[in-house]
């Protein structure tokens, strides 16, 4: 468990290796969470016109 070992993300480093445990991007978001929502922006309503006489 250190620098020979290669299942380990000290191990992939020290060997300049790429794999499960030092992975290149972000993984994907686990299957079976609530996505996150996001509120849209308020948008102001605009002013009741005003009635010439």
């Amino acid at each position: 468990m250190g620098k020979g070992d290669r299942k380990t993300r000290r191990g992939k480093t020290y060997r300049g290796s790429y794999g499960n445990s030092r992975a290149h991007s972000v993984q994907p978001a686990v299957a079976g969470t609530k996505p996150t929502v996001t509120k849209p922006a308020a948008v102001k309503k605009a002013a009741p016109k005003k009635k010439s006489a």
